[in-house]
């Protein structure tokens, strides 16, 4: 099953969550076992997707409960990933991200990474005065989803934060824009529409805000998330600058849930993950795994009460047809 734990390096949970989601994915896995190995032993070293494989084949190879990723974290720590420090799981992710597609040197396996994971879409800016608009291609690795609406009301389901993200809004006052044909700053409509998403689909809840004081607090309020994600039924037309052939892929189901517990000064990461191979869900806690059910995946959805326990912060979704 590839159910094989991590040993904390001391402060490692948040890494070790995402290194279990990255490597349960056998599609993830199934462009690792194909990169190129490095000539010699220093590079080995220093190459992240080479000290990845080296660890996935430990954990299946190996009959331990668990295995420590020390070789792992040091390549990592070389290319400036502080270890012994909390991170932030959706900053670490990138990370982890960059450092695996830069040192690929397969051309055609940086496409298929990007062709897995890369979100497309497209930014219009329209003034509210004439018929300006300018239109911009952009790529994410997650879709950032704010929990809380302009008016710092809770949005009560993915699916109304998924709404929320791609309402359009009105730019006025202090954040008018400079229109080319008025030739002044003017009111304009900002929107965002969705051209393309990936195989595997990373969802990051924006848990941690600042407050009036500054200092970044930790939204633990309750916000349910489906096992089935239909974007077709989610967003409107108007939202989508897509085909047919492409809106009809948009179904997804939950692979994995990175949930959070405790505060933003002292936290630990998890990770839930459905074993493609089984079906069956899994909690990864460091050096732990259980196999767990789809109730014990809802404690996740957070709690108004709790501000210390167990919220989703990271949901990685998997086309159910890929295409």
């Amino acid at each position: 099953t590839g159910a094989i734990g991590l040993y904390n390096l001391g402060q490692s949970c948040c890494l070790n969550s995402l290194l279990q989601v990255f490597l349960m994915n056998i599609r993830f896995t199934g462009i690792l076992r194909r990169i190129t190995v490095p000539p010699c032993a220093v590079q080995r070293r220093m190459n992240v997707p080479y000290q990845m494989l080296l660890l996935l084949e430990k954990m299946q190879c190996g009959k331990q409960k668990a295995v420590h990723p020390t070789e792992l974290a040091c390549c990592l720590s070389a290319h400036r990933v502080e270890l012994f420090v909390q991170h932030d799981a959706s900053q670490l992710l990138l990370h982890l991200w960059n450092l695996i597609k830069t040192q690929m040197k397969k051309l055609e396996l940086v496409e298929e990474l990007s062709d897995l994971y890369t979100i497309y879409m497209e930014e219009h800016l329209a003034c509210q005065n004439c018929s300006f608009e300018v239109k911009s291609n952009s790529s994410m690795l997650t879709l950032p989803l704010p929990v809380l609406d302009s008016n710092s009301q809770r949005l009560k389901s993915l699916e109304d934060c998924l709404r929320y993200f791609f309402h359009p809004e009105e730019l006025t006052g202090q954040n008018m824009c400079f229109c080319q044909q008025c030739g002044k700053k003017t009111p304009f409509l900002q929107s965002m529409k969705l051209v393309h998403l990936p195989q595997t689909l990373t969802i990051h809840l924006k848990r941690f805000c600042f407050g009036k004081s500054s200092n970044v607090h930790k939204l633990s309020h309750y916000l349910p998330f489906p096992h089935d994600l239909d974007f077709k039924r989610v967003l409107t037309e108007n939202q989508c600058q897509a085909d047919d052939n492409e809106k009809a892929a948009w179904q997804y189901g939950l692979f994995a849930v990175v949930a959070h517990s405790g505060s933003t000064s002292s936290g630990h990461y998890c990770a839930y993950i459905q074993s493609l191979t089984e079906c069956k869900w899994y909690c990864f806690n460091d050096s732990e795994v259980c196999q767990v059910s789809w109730d014990d995946v809802k404690c996740t959805y957070g709690h108004s009460n709790l501000h210390w326990g167990e919220t989703a912060y990271l949901l990685i979704y998997m086309k159910k047809n890929p295409q």
